[in-house]
């Protein structure tokens, strides 16, 4: 059974009792047993155990996990410490810098932004090593599907940035008007033109601001101070 140790525990429960994703679980179980997957089973699901669902202010959508050896832990875009930032996040941090003078930090471990109210959400949580989109169309679309849903249902203003034509699809379960949609191309190297000068860091503290919500610190290194 999963146990996720917050509010997405009660917010899923019926989810995980649901025919596709025991379908999933099957599979789960008969992929790890016998190839290499990506990330570590027990960081599946580390996305939902750093950002409960009451504490998400934004959501970064992503794709499926980084297939190669090390890299992925749970989180979109996230690296395990020690590990080179892959072209996309060098890209992103490109970005914080331009828009918010944040200087690149050494390891590209997204955790604290995690801890700090954003959700970085694939819409795929596992990939076999060396093949991406291996596990799409396997059963965790419906439930990532189901996460968005209910933060669109939430009260408080959330919002959502969506990198590249992948995660524009989802915009179709954000049908809330409270909430915040921003796009922009994906920050990869093969369309990164699109990315740099969106200044998404600042349109959503302005945004979160503007609706009496504390502010998200976007840097990674430094000591932790209150929240802007």
């Amino acid at each position: 059974m999963v146990r996720i140790g917050n509010d997405w525990d009660a917010l899923l429960a019926e989810e995980f009792q649901k025919d596709y994703y025991l379908q999933l679980r099957q599979f789960l179980k008969q992929e790890y047993s016998s190839v290499r997957i990506y990330p570590p089973m027990n960081d599946i699901f580390n996305a939902l155990k750093k950002t409960a669902y009451h504490d998400v202010r934004a959501v970064i959508l992503g794709q499926d996990p980084y297939h190669g050896a090390g890299q992925a832990h749970g989180m979109c875009f996230s690296v395990q410490d020690g590990v080179t930032p892959p072209p996309s996040l060098v890209n992103i941090f490109k970005e914080l810098k331009a828009d918010l003078g944040i200087e690149p930090p050494k390891s590209g471990n997204l955790t604290r932004w995690a801890e700090h109210g954003v959700l970085l959400l694939n819409t795929v949580l596992t990939v076999r090593a060396g093949q991406p989109n291996s596990h799409k169309g396997k059963g965790w679309e419906p439930l990532t599907d189901r996460i968005i849903s209910l933060l669109n249902d939430r009260q408080d203003p959330v919002v959502f940035l969506l990198w590249g034509n992948h995660a524009k699809q989802k915009m179709e379960l954000i049908t809330n008007p409270r909430h915040l949609i921003l796009t922009a191309a994906h920050p990869s190297p093969y369309s990164a033109t699109g990315f740099f000068g969106c200044r998404h860091f600042s349109k959503t503290n302005a945004f979160l601001k503007q609706h009496g919500l504390s502010q998200i610190d976007w840097r990674l290194e430094g000591d932790d101070e209150h929240e802007m």
